[in-house]
């Protein structure tokens, strides 16, 4: 039998096994049975993602030795995505940057001179027909079998709902993925109050498409709503006007108002499929990405709390120790660390979304660059936020302490790499600051958290990061993203640091209905 390689011990250790669990004691039958179908529903996504990331995994995962096979699991594919997608089966060529939405032969000169409806929506494969031309297939009927089989149990789910709210968001959500329509259960989600149980499912992030970021690609969440920590965060939503109105910025780029009929709320995470589940884990969540939506009725923001605490406790802290000067490293908590978190999502739903010189909306304009700005505008403004709300007196804590946590985080998101518009955004925050002086390096490897300066550096990055989306100046995309969305030489040896000192990167779930004891 084919043997691993020698160094795929070290890319599968990368990962900490967590089990993804919660309390289900105090749910009822119906809703116990509810989580089954959902986690049931999510194992479509996942299928469906293995399509839009590879292709079909069988043959590529019986072809592997035990090791390789759980890596590309992980990856859904042969691709590292914790090393700038670097292939690690022997053979199998750099990642497309269209991933699998598009025919591998097909160049961006023949998409854009392509005289095909539909060919740039969210909701569309292409493929060729029989005579070699582009043809634009819709998810629900390429996925057909897929989606089918999911929209029947968010059905069943929606028969055993206890809220009203949450059972029509699931037949909306069903009649959804067999039509490729989803704002109206978009908004539908919006609505939902009163349900403990919550699922996000369906084709919904575009980072998986690095040729034009214009496809969705499919994942699915099943959470479990943390009452306690949920009623600590609801309060921050009425703030939205006031901070969108104190952004660092002339007043033009702050005219449009955001949404404030949102929840702010956090959840235990149950199950991860498809996108959300591939390399390294999302532990918040803002959607519907539809400006539309966006512009009409606001963002959820669901804080992942169970996830969010395992990062923390195998990863952050361990990082701080070895990467921070003992004094600020002390100061890093899990409340800082939730609240950067949180307020990277509410900052996703601040900012502008239509350009004012009618470029159309900042997706449009930025295109592949679009991504990564957001991500970027989203980290630097969630700081920028705290800022605001500390000196207002609405936030507790050491405002040094957000700043250092932050700065570990830094540190902790920079190891995945700049493949990921993520990743990608965490390299250029990295870049910006030391230009900035917002921190220094000892000569024994250890940094130090300059505040005034760090502060000053925030107002700064996201300034730039807000105009750039304003104007929708794709060329300033991407010359901040070429000058300073790569990895510096000293920086990879700090991290390199991590790994020696076996340190994980990132998290990989054991999950599923036994997990929770369902079965």
């Amino acid at each position: 039998m084919q043997q691993d390689p020698p160094e795929m011990a070290r890319l599968v250790a990368q990962y900490v096994p967590v089990r993804l669990e919660a309390d289900l004691s105090h749910l009822s039958p119906n809703q116990r049975e509810m989580i089954r179908l959902l986690i049931e529903a999510a194992r479509h996504m996942d299928a469906c993602f293995w399509i839009e990331a590879y292709g079909d995994p069988q043959p590529l995962l019986e072809s592997l030795p035990p090791l390789t096979r759980r890596y590309a699991e992980m990856n859904y594919g042969p691709w590292d995505r914790l090393d700038g997608n670097r292939p690690f089966v022997p053979g199998v060529g750099a990642k497309p940057l269209g991933a699998n939405f598009y025919p591998p032969d097909m160049t961006k000169e023949e998409f854009e001179r392509a005289d095909l409806p539909g060919k740039d929506s969210l909701y569309t494969i292409l493929r060729r027909n029989d005579r070699g031309e582009l043809i634009a297939i819709p998810y629900h009927e390429f996925f057909s079998t897929r989606v089918r089989a999911a929209a029947d149990l968010l059905r069943q789910a929606a028969r055993l709902a206890e809220s009203s709210g949450f059972r029509r968001y699931l037949e909306m959500r069903a009649d959804a993925l067999l039509t490729d329509d989803y704002q109206p259960s978009d908004l539908a989600w919006l609505d939902m109050r009163d349900n403990q149980i919550d699922v996000v499912i369906g084709p919904i992030e575009t980072y998986e498409d690095r040729l034009f970021e214009y496809k969705a690609a499919h994942e699915c969440y099943v959470l479990l709503k943390d009452l306690e920590w949920s009623e600590r965060l609801e309060r921050y939503a009425q703030f939205l006007p006031w901070l969108q109105d104190h952004l660092p910025v002339p007043e033009e780029y702050r005219q449009e108002e955001p949404g404030t009929d949102t929840d702010l709320n956090a959840y235990d995470a149950l199950y991860y499929a498809g996108d959300c589940n591939a390399g390294s884990k999302t532990i918040a969540i803002n959607l519907p990405n539809d400006e539309e939506v966006q512009l009409r009725k606001g963002t959820r923001r669901l804080q992942l709390k169970n996830s969010m605490r395992a990062k923390f406790d195998k990863i952050l802290v361990p990082i701080a120790n070895e990467l921070l000067v003992d004094d600020q490293a002390e100061l890093v908590n899990f409340d800082a660390f939730f609240a950067n978190t949180m307020f990277h999502e509410v900052a996703h739903g601040l900012g502008i979304k239509r350009t004012l010189n009618g470029r159309g909306t900042v997706r449009e304009a930025l295109q592949a660059f679009a991504s990564t700005i957001e991500e970027g505008k989203a980290d630097i403004l969630g700081l920028h936020m705290i800022q605001q709300l500390h000196q207002r007196g609405e936030i507790e804590g050491n405002l040094h302490a957000y700043y250092v946590t932050f700065m570990a985080g830094i540190f902790r998101s920079v190891r995945f790499g700049a493949a990921s518009a993520h990743g990608r955004a965490n390299m250029i925050r990295f870049n910006f600051f030391q230009e900035q002086g917002a921190f220094s390096r000892s000569p024994g490897g250890k940094y130090r958290v300059h505040f005034d300066r760090f502060a000053d550096a925030t107002q700064a990055l996201a300034a730039r990061l807000l105009t750039i989306q304003g104007d929708g100046d794709q060329a300033a995309a991407r010359h901040l993203v070429e000058t300073l969305g790569q990895m510096p030489p000293q920086l990879q040896s700090d991290l390199d640091r991590l790994n020696t000192a076996g340190i994980p990167v990132d998290v990989v779930f054991e999950q599923g209905p036994s997990v929770l004891g369902l079965e």
